[in-house]
C-alpha cells in the first residue's frame, strides 16, 4: 500500500531529486517493460549495501534536464504492478521495511501524474533475486557479487559467524583450568571432553571425525590466539597507553610504555584487560600544558561493559586483535567487524546489542562470576551511568576506511557542559548544526559558539562537513555524517522542516 505525499512536500522532494546525481544511495528510472528486472537488481543491491532510494517515473539525468525528465509511473502501470508483485516473491529473503511513496506532480507534458519512490533500508540480511544472482551497489550502478563477496557480506551482517566453524585444534589443548571451571559450574559429568563439547554444541563432526568449534577454543584454550592463527584468527587484546590526546607519528612514538598484550580464554581476557585498565587509570596523569594533575573519571562498570562487548560481539573471522587506546582525555576500544543485525551507531542506545556470536554469549554466562548476563541491557547501562556521572555519553562509530573494518567506542574523560544535552537533542531531530543554530539554542554570542564547536570537533564528538566553506560550516555527530544528502534532506522535508 502506497503512502501519498502532500503536493507541497512532493514538490519539494522532486525539486531536490531533480538536482541530485545518481549515487550509491540514489537511482532513478523511467517505467518500461525492461525496468522491472533492473529495479529488482537496484533494490537488492541497495539492501545489500547501504540502503537508498529508487525513484520511478523519471528519466536518467544524462538524457533529459529539469521537468522534461518527469514521465510519471502512468507511462507503464503494468510494469509497476509487476515490480510490486515481484518484490514479494523474487527477493530471497524478502526485504523488510520497504517504504513506497507516491509523489503527485505535473509531468513534462503538463498533465497530472505521479512518481513512485521506493526507500530501501540497509538490511541485516544478505539478499538474492530468484534465479537472478546476489547484487551489491557501487558508486552509481549495480553488479553481481561473487561467492567470496557473498561469504564476506554474510560475516559482516552477522548472518554467518566464525565462532560456529570447526577448527583443526587438538581436544587435549582444551582440557584446561578454564574448561574444568566451566564444567563444574555447568554440572557436566561423565564421558570424555570431546563428547561433552559435542553435547553442548561446541564440537561437531567433519566427515567421521569430531572437531572443536572455534568458540570452544576461544572459551577454554590457554592461548586461543596462538592456536587459531593458522585459521586466520587473532584473538588477543592489545592495550596502548599514549601521552597526550593523539598518536604522534615519528621515530619516537608517544607511548608511555610498551604495549600490553592480554591473552587467555575469553573470560580471563575480559577480567585481565579490565584490571589492567583500572591500574593504568588509577595512576592519573599530568597535563603537560598546565602541570596540574588530574584523574580519570570513567565509571568502572562502563569500562568493563565496553571490554566485554568488544570481546563477545567482535567478528572472529578477521585476523586482528582488539585494540584499546588510553589517551589523556579519552579511551578508545576498537573491535574488529561492523555492527551486526539492525544495530547501528545511531540506534545502539535504544536497541542495545545484537549477539553476532551466540555460542560465546551463551556459554560465557555459565562461568562463575560471568562478565555478561546476556540480557541485552549492557549498552543502555553504559549510557545511563555516564549520564548519571555527568560525563559525555559513549560515542560509537564504524571505521570502514581502514584495512580491516572495526567498531570503535570512545569514552571521554570530561564532564559534559549543560548545553550539550540541548545541542544533542536538537541534532537528533534536525541533523547538522551551524554557529547560528548554536547561538539560538544556547543563547551564546558568535565567538563563544565558534569556540565551543571547535572544542567539540577536537574532542571528536562533532565532525565538520568537509564539503562546506568555513563561513557556512555545519557540524554533524560522527554517526550522522554517514547519511547521504539525498536521503537526509527529503526526510527532513517530510517532517515539515526546510533543508539547511
Amino acid at each position: 500500500m502506497h503512502e501519498t505525499l502532500s503536493p507541497e512536500v512532493s514538490h519539494a522532494v522532486i525539486k531536490l531529486m531533480l538536482q541530485a546525481p545518481e549515487t550509491q544511495r540514489f537511482e532513478c528510472k523511467r517505467v518500461s517493460g525492461k525496468m522491472v528486472g533492473k529495479a529488482l537488481e537496484t533494490i537488492c543491491a541497495m539492501a545489500n549495501t547501504e540502503g537508498g532510494s529508487l525513484l520511478l517515473g523519471i528519466e536518467d539525468p544524462g538524457k533529459e534536464r529539469g521537468i522534461a525528465r518527469l514521465y510519471g509511473i502512468g507511462e507503464n502501470p503494468e510494469a509497476v504492478d509487476e515490480l510490486l508483485r515481484k518484490l514479494a516473491t523474487h527477493l530471497q529473503p524478502s526485504v523488510g521495511d520497504l517504504e513506497l511513496q507516491r509523489l503527485p506532480c505535473t509531468l513534462r507534458d503538463g498533465s497530472q501524474g505521479a512518481l513512485l519512490r521506493i526507500r530501501v533500508p540497509r538490511s541485516d540480511k544478505v539478499h538474492s533475486i530468484l534465479d537472478g544472482g546476489t547484487w551489491m551497489r557501487g558508486e552509481a550502478s549495480n553488479r553481481v557479487m561473487n561467492a567470496a563477496e557473498i561469504t564476506e557480506l554474510s560475516y559482516r551482517r552477522g548472518v554467518r559467524s566464525a565462532e560456529s566453524e570447526p577448527v583443526e585444534v587438538d581436544f587435549d589443548l582444551l582440557d584446561t583450568d578454564a574448561w574444568r571451571l566451566f564444567r563444574q559450574a555447568r554440572g557436566l559429568s561423565g564421558s570424555e571432553l570431546p563428547e561433552q563439547l559435542s553435547r553442548i554444541g561446541l564440537a561437531q563432526k567433519v566427515g567421521t571425525e569430531l572437531k572443536p568449534l572455534r568458540a570452544a577454543v576461544l572459551l577454554f584454550a590457554d592461548e586461543p590466539g596462538a592456536l587459531l592463527a593458522a585459521s586466520g584468527t587473532r584473538a588477543d587484546i592489545r592495550v596502548f597507553h599514549y601521552r597526550g590526546n593523539k598518536i604522534e607519528q615519528g621515530e619516537v612514538p608517544n607511548l608511555k610504555k610498551t604495549p600490553k598484550t592480554i591473552s587467555g580464554p575469553l573470560y580471563q581476557q575480559i577480567t585481565r584487560a579490565h584490571a589492567y585498565l583500572m591500574d593504568e587509570l588509577a595512576e592519573g596523569l599530568t597535563l603537560a600544558a598546565s602541570g596540574f594533575r588530574t584523574v580519570h573519571r570513567y565509571p568502572e562498570r562502563v569500562i568493563k561493559e565496553a571490554i566485554t562487548n568488544a570481546v563477545i560481539h567482535r567478528d572472529y573471522h578477521l585476523n586482528r586483535d582488539i585494540r584499546i587506546r588510553i589517551f589523556d582525555n579519552r579511551i578508545e576500544i576498537e573491535s574488529p567487524g561492523l555492527f551486526a543485525g539492525k544495530i547501528s551507531a545511531a540506534n545502539i542506545q535504544r536497541a542495545g546489542s545484537f549477539s553476532r556470536n551466540l555460542l560465546l554469549a551463551r556459554n560465557l554466562r555459565e562461568f562463575p562470576d560471568p562478565p555478561n548476563v546476556d540480557a541485552g541491557e549492557g549498552v543502555r547501562m553504559m549510557f545511563s551511568v555516564m549520564q548519571a556521572s555527568k560525563l559525555f555519553p559513549p560515542f560509537y562509530s564504524e571505521l570502514k576506511e581502514q584495512a580491516q573494518e572495526a567498531i570503535m567506542v570512545m569514552l571521554l574523560n570530561e564532564e559534559r557542559p549543560p548545553v550539550w544535552e540541548q545541542v544533542s537533542d536538537w541534532m537528533d531531530r534536525n541533523g547538522a548544526i551551524g554557529n547560528a543554530d548554536l547561538c539560538r539554542i544556547a543563547s551564546l554570542d558568535t565567538l563563544k559558539a565558534s569556540k565551543l564547536l571547535k572544542r567539540w570537533v577536537d574532542q571528536g564528538v562533532l565532525v565538520a562537513d568537509p564539503t562546506r566553506a568555513k563561513r557556512n560550516m555545519v557540524y554533524y555527530k560522527p554517526l550522522q555524517n554517514d547519511i547521504g544528502q539525498e536521503e537526509l534532506l527529503p526526510g527532513r522535508l517530510e517532517d515539515g522542516n526546510e533543508p539547511g
